[in-house]
């Protein structure tokens, strides 16, 4: 874009608004970024991004580059306008100054010049800025570079012209004050990665780069990734649905404004069991839904019944056809654009905007039923798919009542295996899913028996990504956690939704040996959570138990080690002025091999264990990465593994 073209955006000093000040974001960050662990650590990065990405759908960059730097650092640039240097005659300082230190201040509430924005609506890169030792915006603009540095939000000089250029954008390096996230200020790539790759698919055409310079290759070069999409959410679904047997030769894509509201979606059928929809709205993961996916369902939904109805395709089916049949093995991505989303949910990431719902379901029922009539192959294929999807229903609801019915038998109908807790308040309890009747019996005598209840798993559990769903609720071990936990499945609302009222624990940990064998158990079980309790995790319950690898022991002293590194720095220390033989090491490759007082010492005691929190950051990356190691294709398991192989544990 020309200059003269850049100045007819009308993108001045003056179109910055102010609505309030800074000063509440460093005593409360939780209530800006929404927590100061990893997760919001991260959304540090993602609100300076959104910057620019904001840029791009106002038609004003089309590149993005993120790196991080040497001592987790990070530097966003883009090739955007640049952010105004100007005075803003209402506030007398730099337009740069005012949206770097003022919060909700900036370009989005104008809606002459963003029509519509992600972020947090003008807070994101001021809370940054308030969040961070130091942060330094630079601005090449109309061939002028200007600059600012701050720390923790103060401006440490005014902004300053520092050189000619012949470049535009804007380029943000902050570095997250530790002092507020005391959890950990070290960022992770594959997270940054996938956020990244997420933004590519959501608007085709930018370019990302995310590049590692906290460590050089053997090249002497750094790690680096581009992410860049022209086919946009069709070839999002393609990627979710890389690891699954599709039953249509490519996603079916629609995009066009309906009634104002500019749609883009795409979807699959596969041969799986299961429904994955991934919704956003202006670029956020509404991962609650709302009006859109509401419109999306209605839509598709009535488009095919309709379709199937005249041309006869269900005149010889028996059972009730539902929503749920014909979403079932659906892979879609749904995403909006709206110029002022109302959010619902506790979240706040549930769209409400009622009229939202009409428009994706008219652009839904307007394009699908021209992709029907114009390719009846397919057609039909979809609908058999739907048929088979009722009839394993019927077959499913009967073995969910089972599984409720063995509930309210016999007393409390809990599992005979389970050794449960004496206390009946489930904030205070927690459950223990053990690997084998060894560790499990271990783990009895360990317990703390007033919070914690055990119940041991025989074997490894069914892989439920690749099951019917009739058989996942036969199946014992999936049958007894059900019951344990106190869940149940059948609402009259939504006939797979996961009750909660009755949950009997509010920590539900998975313990297995720190081996291949338990490695693939936890993944089993975690994706059975996933796929039918993903409630549990989305609430927080769900943990994995951290055993210790090793015991390093000398004479009466020892200490128990998670890592390599922690046992030789282990063997280091007790070995002191005394040969090395003198020193023990008990390599731990099952829980059975720990007594009672050593199970509690390291994984069960609360003031001393180590639990690991089972989160979705990305649903789409979770949902992909299921279905990937869980799943019948091969090569993108063995390309995942051959990637990650530098971080495997293998036993001699």
């Amino acid at each position: 874009m020309s200059e003269e073209q850049d100045l007819k955006s009308n993108y001045s000093a003056d179109n910055i608004q102010v609505l309030e000040g800074l000063e509440a974001v460093r005593k409360r960050p939780s209530m800006y970024i929404g927590d100061t662990g990893v997760k919001g650590l991260h959304h540090l990065v993602y609100e300076v991004v959104d910057n620019s990405i904001d840029e791009a759908l106002a038609g004003h960059a089309d590149t993005i580059d993120v790196r991080i730097l040497e001592g987790n650092s990070i530097r966003v640039e883009d090739n955007g306008r640049g952010i105004p240097t100007g005075i803003n005659t209402k506030e007398n300082k730099s337009a740069l100054e005012i949206v770097m230190t003022v919060l909700h201040a900036g370009g989005k509430f104008d809606k002459d010049t963003y029509k519509v924005s992600g972020g947090l609506h003008g807070v994101g890169v001021s809370c940054v800025n308030a969040l961070s030792t130091h942060l330094k915006a630079e601005v090449h603009r109309e061939g002028k570079i200007w600059m600012q540095e701050y720390k923790i939000g103060v401006p440490q000089y005014d902004v300053k012209e520092v050189g000619t250029t012949d470049k535009r954008g804007t380029i943000v390096t902050f570095t997250p004050d530790e002092t507020i996230f005391t959890q950990t200020t070290e960022y992770k790539y594959d997270t940054l990665a996938g956020r990244l790759r997420e933004l590519s698919f959501l608007n085709k055409g930018i370019k990302l780069t995310l590049t590692d310079e906290r460590e050089k290759l053997e090249d002497g070069s750094f790690f680096s990734e581009t992410f860049h999409s022209e086919g946009g959410l069709k070839e999002f679904v393609a990627f979710l649905d890389d690891t699954r047997t599709s039953i249509l030769a490519e996603p079916i894509y629609i995009e066009g404004i309906k009634n104002g509201v500019p749609v883009e979606l795409a979807f699959q059928y596969n041969d799986s069991y299961s429904e994955n929809v991934h919704s956003y709205v202006n670029n956020i993961n509404t991962h609650e839904g709302g009006t859109h996916i509401a419109g999306f369902r209605r839509g598709l939904t009535r488009t095919l019944k309709n379709y199937a109805d005249k041309e006869g395709l269900l005149k010889n089916v028996k059972m009730e056809i539902t929503g749920d049949d014909f979403r079932e093995g659906l892979t879609a991505v749904v995403s909006v654009k709206v110029q002022e989303p109302q959010f619902e949910g506790q979240t706040k990431t549930k769209l409400g905007n009622s009229e939202v719902m009409g428009s994706v379901d008219v652009a839904v029922g307007e394009a699908l039923g021209n992709y029907l009539e114009e390719n009846p192959k397919e057609a039909k294929m979809i609908i058999n798919k739907v048929i088979l999807a009722a009839t394993a229903r019927a077959a499913a609801r009967k073995a969910r009542e089972m599984v409720q019915r063995k509930s309210v038998m016999g007393g409390s109908g809990l599992p005979g295996k389970l050794a449960d807790c004496s206390d009946s308040d489930p904030e205070r309890c927690e459950i223990y899913l053990v690997e084998g009747d060894s560790a499990g019996g271990t783990a009895k005598q360990g317990r703390d028996r007033n919070i914690q209840a055990i119940l041991p798993l025989k074997g490894k559990i069914l892989n439920v990504e690749k099951a019917m769903e009739h058989k996942i609720y036969e199946n014992d071990e999936i049958k007894n956690m059900f019951t344990a936990i106190g869940v149940s499945i059948g609402t009259p609302e939504d006939n797979k939704a996961l009750n909660l009222t009755k949950l009997r624990y509010h920590k539900i940990v998975i313990m297995t040996d720190a081996d291949i064998d338990g490695s693939h158990i936890t993944t089993l079980i975690l994706t059975f959570f996933y796929r039918y309790m993903r409630a549990l995790i989305e609430a927080g319950y769900v943990y994995i138990a951290s055993p210790p690898l090793y015991q390093v022991k000398k004479g009466k002293e020892f200490e128990y080690c998670w890592t390599d590194v922690q046992r030789d720095a282990a063997v280091q220390r007790l070995k002191g002025a005394g040969k090395e033989d003198s020193v023990h090491i008990q390599r731990y490759k099952g829980l059975g091999e720990m007594n009672a007082e050593q199970l509690w010492e390291t994984t069960l005691n609360p003031a001393t264990r180590t639990l690991l929190q089972a989160t979705i950051e990305s649903a789409a990356e979770c949902d992909h990465t299921f279905s990937m190691l869980m799943g019948d294709e091969v090569a993108p398991r063995r390309e995942f593994i051959e990637r990650n192989a530098k971080y495997a544990k293998i036993d001699a």
